[in-house]
C-alpha cells in the first residue's frame, strides 16, 4: 500500500483525498492548516468547512502536523493557495522524504516572482531534480468527490513520474492523461482563472451568451500567446489544462473565480467579495497581477488580463472595461 501526502485541506485537496482514498490501495494523509477541518474529518468523515456533504474514506487520515503527514510519503501533492506555496515548501524542505515524487495541484502564479508553482517548489527546496510534476485540468472538487467522470492531466519532464501518477490516481471515475509540457499545463491552469473572472463580470452585467463565447475564444488566444512565449506548446492550450479548464471555469456555477466576477459586475467591491468567501480562495485575483507582469516582460498584448487587472486592483468600472475591449482597433483573428 503506497503512502500519499496531500498538503492543503481545502476543497480541491479534500476532493483529491477522496479520489485516492476510495481506491483502497493507498494510505492517504491530508494536512490541513485549520484545526476544525481535522476535527470534522476525524469525527464525521466530512470536511464541513470546505467540502460539505462528501464522505471521506476511512483510509484518509487528516492531521495538523505536517511532519506526520509527510512521514514515509512516496508522493507529495501540494494543494495550498499559491501565495503560501514558497513558505510551506521552505518549512517542509528538511522533512520531505528524499525520493518522494512532488506533484503541484495549485492553479496559480506567485505574485512577486511571477513564477509557476513548480518553479517556486524547486527554488524553495533548493532542488533542481526532475521529480516534479503539475496536475491540472477541468475539475470542480464537488463533482470529483461525488464521482462524476473527470479527466485531467499530469505534466512533467520525468516520464516515470507521469506514469506513476497516472497509475496511482486513475480509476473508473477519474482519468489521468500525461503531458511533457509543464509550462503549458501550469500556465493554462493559472491563466484561465483570469478569463473566468471576466466571464462572471459579463453575467453580473446581464450580458448574454454571445459575450461569454467571444470572451472564452479571445481569452484562449491570450493564454496561448503567453504560454508559447514562456516556452509552452500551443497544442497544450487546446487540451484539458487549457481549453477544457477554461470552458469549465467560465461557465460552471461552482467556479469561485467566475463568482467573484459576477459580484464585481453587480457593483460589489473586491474587499467585500473576498470577505464573503469565508476562507475560500479565488486564485485569479492574485494571478492577474503576475500574468500582466509576465506579458509586459515579454512585450505581449493581453487586453483582457490588463482590463481585469484594472478592475481588480485599480477600481475600474466593469462597464468601462468592456467598452474599451470592444473599442480596440481592428485586428486579425489569427495574427
Amino acid at each position: 500500500m503506497s503512502k500519499i501526502a496531500i498538503i492543503g485541506g481545502g476543497a480541491w485537496g479534500t476532493g483529491l483525498a477522496i479520489v485516492l482514498g476510495r481506491k483502497g490501495t493507498h494510505q492517504v494523509s491530508l494536512w490541513a492548516h485549520e484545526a476544525e477541518v481535522c476535527r470534522s474529518i476525524a469525527e464525521k468523515r466530512v470536511n464541513e468547512l470546505f467540502l460539505p456533504g462528501q464522505r471521506i474514506p476511512d483510509s484518509v487520515i487528516a492531521t495538523n502536523d505536517i511532519g506526520t503527514a509527510l512521514d514515509g510519503a512516496e508522493i507529495v501533492v501540494s494543494v495550498m493557495p499559491s501565495q503560501h506555496c514558497r513558505a510551506l515548501f521552505t518549512l517542509m524542505r528538511p522533512i520531505i522524504p528524499r525520493n518522494a515524487l512532488l506533484v503541484s495541484a495549485t492553479k496559480g502564479l506567485e505574485e512577486g516572482s511571477l513564477s509557476r508553482m513548480t518553479e517556486v517548489i524547486a527554488h524553495a527546496l533548493q532542488d533542481n531534480s526532475h521529480r516534479l510534476g503539475a496536475l491540472s485540468g477541468p475539475s470542480f472538487a464537488q463533482e470529483v468527490a461525488r464521482g462524476d467522470p473527470t479527466a485531467i492531466t499530469i505534466a512533467s519532464e520525468n516520464s516515470e513520474l507521469c506514469r506513476s501518477v497516472q497509475q496511482e490516481f486513475s480509476d473508473s471515475k477519474f482519468r489521468v492523461y500525461t503531458n511533457s509540457d509543464v509550462v503549458g499545463v501550469e500556465l493554462g491552469g493559472a491563466l484561465k482563472n483570469i478569463i473566468a473572472i471576466a466571464a462572471g463580470i459579463c453575467d453580473g452585467l446581464g450580458l448574454g451568451h454571445n459575450s461569454v463565447a467571444a470572451l472564452i475564444t479571445r481569452g484562449l488566444a491570450e493564454m496561448t500567446r503567453l504560454a508559447v512565449a514562456c516556452g509552452g506548446r500551443a497544442d497544450t492550450m487546446a487540451g484539458l489544462a487549457g481549453l477544457g479548464d477554461l470552458v469549465l471555469t467560465c461557465t460552471g456555477g461552482l467556479s469561485r473565480n467566475r463568482s467573484v466576477g459576477v459580484e464585481l459586475g453587480r457593483g460589489k467591491r473586491l474587499p467585500e467579495i473576498i470577505a464573503g468567501m469565508h476562507g475560500m480562495v479565488a486564485e485569479g485575483v492574485f494571478t492577474t497581477t503576475a500574468a500582466v507582469g509576465l506579458a509586459r516582460a515579454r512585450k505581449l498584448e493581453m487586453p483582457i488580463a490588463e482590463q481585469m487587472h484594472a478592475i481588480l486592483h485599480d477600481g475600474k468600472s466593469p462597464k468601462e472595461a468592456i467598452q474599451e475591449l470592444m473599442a480596440r482597433s481592428g485586428k486579425s483573428e489569427t495574427a
